[in-house]
């Protein structure tokens, strides 16, 4: 039983211009045409599914159609719900309504807008703090807030959906203590009262809403002021003491802080050269980056990446300045030894052979040049011999030989003769059993420990025992107890020369390269390098 019903056929014959069809054939071809429906119609709902619609729509019947090569229905879009009509006269007939159209309306009607299509367009928001005045960008009225509280209406163009910007709203108590750190900062640095500031600073609560400020005031005051060391190092000391404070969030303002940290870590010229001390800075500020990177390592993993590779490309750069490879080599040497044997070291020999003529008084008549190359000189010399003395620093300490083990019990070490040993035990054998015991009481026990062969003529024997009268139960009770004392005392000495020969074998083993390494040290700096090796590992290597 088909659900297209002869009639249907027959009506849809006539709309074709077949009149005489018999009633045999439309009841033959109802059943095919369901056949035909259903397949088009399941076609349409995979569409609508891969659409991520769940309502069936005419385009989706059309893209049945063409998946199954089948011209497209024309004419019908999905703009809205077909309106169908009873026929009357007709039980299950229905037809569509369609308006009469007017070609002479058609014409004269005005063209429609094209539709637009989906497009990325960039434009710019600002420029240099300037808002451009195109149509992308909101008009100036409707950014300002207006003093009345009346609300902008766009008069012409699509309507825009413009959210106003959220003031960032101060305490006046914090604006006024923003002032007086950035005052302090700026003219007096070197007071007490600056000190007393960056306490506060490290350990105040509720400073958090003044970070964003703070970094701008730092990244602003570092760009324009790298002539002014004081300037710089009270805002390095500033950056400290933030990062010491555990009530602020300080992440999401590391990108803003980095920049300032590099600069007065590599600039080329920090504060007067001459006169400041912008060795001193460039020291802190290495500690200070290394912090930094040891702190927020694990939220930002390429933290540390981006700043080794920084600091070495400064370092390998023959046209930087000695100033500038000098902060490079500190800020390497703060991030750990590791990093020295990985980044420096290496690059150790050629760079020396660079810098050797800049320390020499006949190749560099300019004094400030040889000092600064003495300092990068120093710098090397003091990570590389961190570097070795972090090596050296992981071999376990060595024990010192073990003095002759002593049993403690209740038997007294006898020193004798051997001969007149010798000549009291063929006495003993002429007496009789009984005699034997009530003299020397329980047979006596040598021990069997491997520093008895350093006891030479020293015997263990019994105590005497108040009872004169002990049995050969208790003869036996004592050596079964000296044997259990003597394979102990054999176990531990076992265990301390195991032990030995393993601290030995891994000593031997990090012994390798550290030997190497030790070696091209020396060739490179002479004795100066000896300095950081402590003595039991000088002594293993001599």
């Amino acid at each position: 039983m088909t659900i297209v019903a002869k009639e249907t056929i027959e009506v849809i014959a006539q709309s074709i211009g077949i009149n005489n069809l018999s009633p045999d054939v439309a009841l033959a071809l109802a059943p095919d045409v369901e056949y035909r429906m259903r397949e088009i119609m399941q076609e349409a709902i995979k569409c609508m599914r891969h659409s991520k619609r769940t309502k069936l729509t005419t385009d989706d019947v059309d893209g049945a159609l063409n998946l199954r090569n089948v011209e497209p229905i024309y004419g019908f879009a999905s703009g809205g719900p077909l309106q169908f009509k009873k026929a009357i006269g007709h039980r299950d007939l229905f037809y569509l309504d369609d308006k009469d159209v007017d070609f002479r309306e058609v014409i004269e009607a005005p063209l429609p807008k094209a539709p637009l299509d989906t497009a990325l367009v960039c434009h710019w928001l600002a420029i240099e703090g300037i808002q451009p005045a195109i149509p992308e960008n909101a008009p100036v009225e409707v950014i300002a807030a207006p003093a009345d509280g009346k609300s902008y209406e766009q008069k012409d163009g699509p309507p825009v959906e413009i959210k106003l910007p959220v003031k960032h709203i101060l305490s006046r108590e914090l604006q006024l203590y923003f002032d007086k750190i950035t005052e302090l900062a700026l003219s007096r640095s070197d007071t007490v009262l600056f000190k007393q500031a960056l306490l506060s600073l490290a350990t105040d609560s509720g400073l958090h809403p003044l970070v964003p400020y703070f970094t701008y005031f730092i990244a602003d005051e570092v760009s324009r002021g790298l002539n002014d060391y004081s300037l710089l190092f009270a805002l390095m000391r500033v950056v400290w003491s933030l990062l010491q404070n555990p009530h602020i969030h300080i992440e999401p303002y590391l990108h803003q802080l980095m920049p300032s940290v590099v600069t007065c870590l590599v600039a080329r010229r920090v504060g007067n050269r001459s006169t400041d001390n912008h060795w001193e800075l460039r020291d802190f500020t290495a500690n200070l980056s290394a912090a930094i990177c040891k702190r927020f390592g694990h939220v930002y993993s390429s933290l540390q990446t981006r700043l080794t590779r920084t600091l070495l490309n400064t370092i390998l750069d023959p046209r930087r300045a000695l100033t500038q490879q000098y902060g490079a080599i500190q800020g390497l040497a703060a991030l750990g030894p590791n990093v020295v044997r990985l980044l420096i070291l290496p690059n150790l020999r050629p760079y020396l052979q660079l810098l050797e003529p800049e320390t020499l008084f006949e190749t560099q008549r300019n004094g400030m040049k040889r000092h600064e190359a003495w300092r990068v000189y120093g710098a090397l010399l003091c990570a590389a011999g961190q570097s070795i003395y972090d090596r050296l620093k992981i071999f376990p300490p060595l024990p010192s030989s073990l003095p002759h083990a002593v049993w403690r019990t209740n038997r007294k070490v006898i020193t004798t003769d051997p001969n007149k040993r010798k000549a009291s035990m063929e006495l003993l054998e002429h007496e009789s059993p009984h005699k034997k015991t009530e003299n020397d009481g329980p047979p006596a026990v040598m021990s069997t420990d491997s520093s008895s062969s350093h006891l030479q003529g020293e015997t263990l024997v019994p105590a005497p025992t108040s009872d004169s009268d002990a049995g050969p139960s208790s003869s036996e009770q004592t050596t079964k107890d000296s044997g259990s004392g003597s394979r102990s005392g054999r176990d531990k000495s076992n265990g301390q020369v195991l032990k030995m020969s393993t601290i030995l074998n891994q000593v031997w083993k990090d012994d390798l390269n550290s030997g190497h390494l030790l070696v091209s040290l020396f060739e490179q700096f002479g004795e100066n390098i000896l300095t950081f090796i402590p003595s039991p590992e000088m002594a293993l290597f001599l």
